[in-house]
């Protein structure tokens, strides 16, 4: 693990992940994204997801703490298993990658057409019967992508947003999808021995701004129209592919 006596790294660190809770909070998603993007300036991969592990952890639980939530997992089991399974089958890949990595660039680049094609006005949907055999297709793939780059999102935000669900209900299906790719990510980092127990405190000691970022972000997201929610939805996840692609020229 880093040298963690350094004050400027250690604001660096809290400042990302205030950062990435507040956007968490407004849209649901992108803690892994923000922070693997950012502190992957300082750190090697594996290092910064173990930083991850807790605050990603935590903020997903809080995430999906609210009625109807039992409901969800049932329906989206098979997503789950399948990202489970993918980061089990891609377990040390993360270890193994040098501190610039062209997949972060692929990943960003998948983030920007999605976050651009979802501003139109016409989106996709999954009808009731495909999901039994693209759930657990779109859960693998997840899988895998998190296990080269730490990052959950594609393709299960595309799939969740896909399903036609609420605000809300989006939200804490996100927040369900990341909360199995986290203990996934977990493991699979723990076996390798990324995530020990200097590893452990640091990722704890990261929680506190990730959680006040998080607070502040869903404060204002309960302030926002449907309509401006996709916006924001859709430009959040377009903004975090351009860093995503942009960050090796920085």
């Amino acid at each position: 693990m880093p040298d963690f006596s350094s004050p400027i790294l250690v604001g660096f660190i809290a400042a990302v992940f205030l950062l990435a809770g507040f956007v968490k909070g407004v849209i649901g998603l992108g803690l892994p994204t923000i922070t693997m993007g950012l502190l992957g300036l300082v750190l090697a991969p594996a290092q910064a997801a173990a930083l991850l592990v807790l605050p990603s952890l935590l903020t997903n639980v809080w995430q999906i703490a609210a009625p109807g939530w039992t409901v969800l997992l049932r329906r989206l089991a098979p997503l789950l298993l399948g990202i489970v399974a993918g980061i089990a089958a891609g377990s040390g890949w993360l270890a193994a990658q040098r501190p610039a990595t062209w997949t972060g660039v692929a990943l960003g680049a998948a983030l920007v057409a999605y976050g651009a094609l979802g501003l139109r006005t016409r989106h996709w949907r999954v009808a009731p019967a495909q999901e039994r055999w693209l759930a657990p297709l779109a859960g693998l793939a997840t899988g895998l992508v998190t296990a080269a780059t730490g990052v959950f999102v594609i393709p299960a935000v595309p799939y969740l947003q896909a399903l036609g669900l609420d605000k809300d209900g989006l939200v804490r299906a996100l927040g369900l999808a990341f909360l199995s790719a986290t203990l996934a990510l977990a493991a699979s980092l723990g076996h390798g021995g990324a995530f020990g127990r200097e590893a452990g405190l640091a990722s704890l000691l990261a929680l506190a701004p990730a959680l006040l970022g998080m607070g502040l972000g869903q404060w204002l997201r309960g302030r926002l129209a449907p309509e401006r929610f996709r916006r924001w939805f859709f430009g959040g996840l377009l903004a975090l592919g351009a860093w995503l692609v942009l960050r090796p020229l920085l």
